[in-house]
């Protein structure tokens, strides 16, 4: 559905690996957010983008993977639809994965930016969020990430193999936050043999997270 005066474009790109018995019903509940938001019935009827060139969104039941390349027109709230549809997908993912979202302001005027006389800014905005089925695998996916965008900086000034120390070195950040995580966890849970039972990981004493920025 359009939305008249929509201030953004909003491109959600990404693929998350689900797990095998995930269906077509799990995977529309668990992206109910994007196609309310979109003003649909059904995922189905909402899975082509705004753009005829884009994929959509895609569902391979053979390989067990979604595959996202989207664009909706909305506003600032669709970060709330975004906040929902990780936390779903947290409960029907296989492993981590990266989901990128790209608010494009269908206000700004290129030809404003070339006028010396005009304050206009452009809104676009980019965010980076982050899927798993625990923090072990959402903060995985962060490292790779971040590796990847370090040595590829780094390999301007440096040969690959002097990077070890580097990476050894954002692993041990990975690690202690990984450990912070897991003791703050910890001291959440009930003493053994109360009865309360102990919570999975996660926040809340054991609620899996949300997506982490």
């Amino acid at each position: 559905m359009a939305r008249y005066n929509a201030p953004f474009e909003i491109h959600v790109h990404g693929q998350v690996a689900l797990r095998a018995d995930v269906t077509p019903d799990n995977l529309q509940d668990a992206l109910k957010p994007l196609w309310k938001y979109a003003g649909a019935k059904s995922l189905a009827a909402a899975s082509g983008s705004f753009y005829e060139d884009e994929p959509g969104i895609k569902f391979d039941a053979q390989e067990h993977l979604l595959q996202m390349c989207w664009t909706v027109e909305g506003d600032d709230d669709f970060r709330q639809a975004l906040d929902e549809m990780c936390m779903n997908l947290n409960d029907v993912a296989q492993s981590g994965a990266a989901i990128e979202v790209t608010f494009y302001d269908t206000e700004f005027d290129d030809d404003e930016e070339d006028d010396e006389t005009s304050d206009a800014e452009s809104r676009d905005d980019f965010v980076m969020l982050f899927v798993g089925p625990d923090p072990a695998s959402i903060m995985q996916v962060q490292r790779d990430l971040l590796v990847q965008d370090v040595v590829n900086l780094m390999e301007r000034h440096f040969d690959g193999a002097e990077l070890g120390g580097v990476v050894a070195a954002i692993d041990s950040l990975f690690s202690q936050r990984f450990d912070d995580l897991v003791n703050s966890l910890q001291l959440g849970k009930p003493p053994r043999g109360s009865g309360g039972g102990s919570g999975g990981m996660g926040h809340g004493g054991g609620r899996k997270p949300r997506h982490l920025h």
